[in-house]
């Protein structure tokens, strides 16, 4: 586990929590720059001890407070920022040492470290929307230590120093905060790109399971109508044509077993549309229901990744014929060319009060939308003969 980060920090998997730890490790470990004045004082001969103790005091507060709004930062989503006070009261005393650094040391660029560090850590324990004028502010504040303690300074120097200075120091503050929260930023990118990715992957399983439930609607459906027609065909036969009724009772038996079979393929996953067979069946139906089906065009120019699609656009087409109309006739029109290929319905007896496109053509729409296509279903008025149109349309891919 990332120390600093709670168990609820986003990113759960082996290279994610790689990344993570870079990311904690990475800004935790520069805090091992505020070190170097320690050194730097403990390598002289005169230092008094009890100025030794105080830096070092100072590069303590540093690493400590640093990490603190480090980890902070990196739980940003699960805690408010950090107290204005504690930034305040750490940062000035770190510029303190940044100040008594400039008046003691003739090098004091590593007496810099100490601010920048903590400005980093700071930045990113504040509001996004507060960070810039934070980190202007604690630059324009180290440049001020840095032009105060110059007076007290005993090492010679140009007029130039006490400005170059305070430019240096403003710089590390400025550096140090943007390459704080451009580590960070880039966790975030990160944390949300691995976000979209498990939101992909759940909207490919629901468009699954909307896919097989459509495939489950056109079958039940189209299967459940033939049953029912067939079933009322034979109870009229019976008492007058019982050998007819038998015949019927047997094609509706036939009919379960193919229900039946085609729902256990659907399940698998391994049913095949054949678009020629769809389309037989259909007139077949359709006919058994006194609709005359002429059918125009040839299934074998529909190229193959388009029959399963064009297949349930025409078992859709019959259910819906069967179901909300009371046509005498119908035409089933299939048409290809280099670019395009169409399947198009059109029956009679029509009713305008049950023409509202229903959930099998939405889902129809949906699986013909997947492979570049549409699917339209309009009521024709031609003077007093009303039809409706159903009509799909999808690219060729040779």
């Amino acid at each position: 586990m990332l120390r600093g980060v709670s168990d609820e920090e986003p990113g759960t998997g082996t290279g994610m929590r790689r990344l993570r730890n870079y990311t904690w490790w990475s800004l935790v470990l520069l805090s091992c720059l505020a070190a170097i004045p320690v050194l730097q004082l403990a390598a002289g001969d005169t230092v008094p001890p009890a100025i030794l103790v105080v830096t070092a005091a100072a590069t303590v507060l540093t690493v400590v407070q640093r990490v603190r709004f480090v980890a902070r930062g990196l739980r940003r989503g699960q805690s408010p920022p950090g107290p204005r006070a504690e930034h305040a009261v750490t940062f000035a005393l770190v510029a303190a040492a940044w100040g008594y650094g400039v008046a003691v040391e003739s090098n004091p660029t590593p007496w810099a470290f100490l601010p920048s560090l903590v400005a980093g850590g700071v930045v990113l324990d504040v509001g996004k929307g507060r960070r810039r004028s934070v980190t202007l502010l604690m630059a324009v504040v180290a440049a001020a230590a840095c032009l105060a303690a110059m007076p007290y300074r005993e090492a010679d120097s140009g007029e130039w120093f006490p400005w170059f200075m305070a430019a240096l120091v403003a710089a590390f503050v400025l550096c140090f905060a943007a390459l704080d929260v451009t580590q960070v930023w880039f966790w975030d990118m990160v944390v949300q790109i691995d976000r979209s990715r498990e939101v992909a992957e759940e909207l490919a399983v629901a468009r699954e399971r909307l896919r097989f439930a459509a495939d489950l609607h056109d079958i039940q459906g189209h299967h459940l109508q033939a049953i029912m027609l067939k079933g009322e065909l034979t109870e009229r036969l019976i008492g007058r044509d019982d050998d007819a009724a038998r015949a019927q009772a047997a094609e509706l038996t036939e009919l379960a077993r193919t229900a039946l079979k085609d729902t256990r393929r659907v399940v698998h996953g391994y049913r095949s549309t054949d678009l020629r067979q769809e389309i037989a069946g259909a007139v077949d139906l359709l006919g058994a229901a006194g609709v005359d089906t002429r059918v125009h065009g040839d299934t074998r120019n529909v190229p193959p990744p388009l029959q399963a699609l064009f297949g349930a656009l025409v078992r859709e087409g019959t259910t819906n014929i069967l179901r909300h109309s009371q046509a005498t006739r119908c035409e089933l029109t299939l048409e290809t060319d280099h670019t395009t290929a169409r399947v198009r319905l059109v029956n009679d007896g029509v009713s305008l009060q049950d023409t509202r496109p229903g959930s099998g053509i939405a889902g129809l729409r949906e699986r013909f939308a997947a492979l570049g296509g549409d699917v339209e279903g309009r009521v024709v008025e031609d003077g007093a003969d009303t039809t409706f149109e159903l009509g799909g349309h999808a690219p060729v891919r040779r």
